[in-house]
């Protein structure tokens, strides 16, 4: 079992809708998982892996190897194909490097996703950045704060590197203010002091500064950044007010997207933790649940697995 995985703050909390299998069998698990993958009969392998948390997983990865000397992984690997092969997968990995990996296909290739780099750093606090940053070193022998600062320029730059190494400074909420309050009044707005403000402090500190500053001038931040700033930067301070506010809402939104590889993803990262809060945004800003829209938009041994791990109808 991955002692990363119970060191780490992202482990089984209350508000996850994946939990322990209660009559878990890790053997017996092993070889019904071997006979599925020899025939190819996904329903099975789906059905275990999704009724596994991650920790339970993670022996079966163990345990399967003993057992049969070959990778669980790679057996999936073989055995499936397509978008349900991906989400095994992304099932067997521990949450860390579940994220490190997020990360890295973020920035692979031509062009990066700056949305999800921003879903990953605006949502998990700093120990659990420091975490992943330490395993993401490990999974691919690079640095995450160069990787970053080599796919992004400028201000935005800025920001992700901060958002990395946030930090929680105490401060001041009205001196706070002030400051951000200045920025806003002249036609150009400096973003140095927001990045630097909303990167360094507690999010209830944070939520009674972004609720103060737009009481004063009026304004929603979102129609404040349209104005003073562009591109990847307005994205990112939009994205970040908005993990700010309402965590679980910017992940619904995410979500409400309905592609397969970005909906996943974002359903695996929060299992075990939130999913049960982002579920009941996702109601609140679609007035339909997340399960019976999930029925909507996928079909098969996916949809299936989707469902498994979204757990039940609101």
């Amino acid at each position: 079992m991955d002692p990363e995985y119970f060191r780490s703050d992202m482990c089984w909390g209350t508000l996850g809708t994946v939990r322990p299998h209660s009559n878990f069998h890790p053997d017996r698990d092993v070889w019904e998982l071997q006979t599925a993958l020899e025939k190819k009969d996904c329903g099975t392998i789906v059905r275990i892996l999704t009724n596994r948390n991650n920790a339970q997983r993670q022996v079966l990865v163990k345990t399967f190897e003993e057992l049969t000397q070959k990778d669980l992984g790679s057996e999936v690997k073989r055995a499936l194909s397509g978008e349900v092969e991906a989400l095994m997968l992304e099932l067997l990995m521990p949450p860390l490097h579940f994220e490190a990996y997020r990360l890295q296909m973020a920035m692979a290739g031509v062009g990066t996703d700056e949305e999800t780099l921003l879903e990953i750093l605006c949502t998990r606090t700093g120990s659990e950045l420091k975490e992943i940053d330490e395993v993401y070193k490990k999974m691919f022998k690079k640095d995450l704060e160069k990787e970053l600062r080599s796919e992004t320029s400028g201000d935005f730059a800025k920001l992700v590197v901060a958002l990395l190494n946030k930090r929680d400074v105490a401060g001041l909420v009205y001196k706070d203010v002030e400051t951000l309050v200045a920025t806003l009044n002249g036609k150009k707005c400096d973003a140095t002091p927001w990045i630097d403000i909303l990167t360094s402090r507690d999010p209830e500190h944070l939520q009674k500064v972004l609720d103060e500053v737009e009481f004063q001038t009026g304004l929603f931040l979102d129609e404040a950044f349209d104005k003073l700033f562009s591109g990847d930067l307005r994205l990112g301070l939009k994205v970040l007010v908005q993990c700010i506010q309402n965590p679980d809402l910017y992940l619904a939104k995410r979500i409400n997207i309905m592609k397969a590889p970005q909906t996943q993803r974002v359903m695996v990262s929060h299992c075990e933790q939130d999913l049960l809060c982002i579920r009941a945004a996702f109601l609140k800003l679609t007035g339909k649940s997340l399960y019976s829209t999930l029925q909507r938009h996928f079909k098969g041994d996916l949809l299936t697995a989707l469902l498994n791990i979204c757990r039940s109808e609101d």
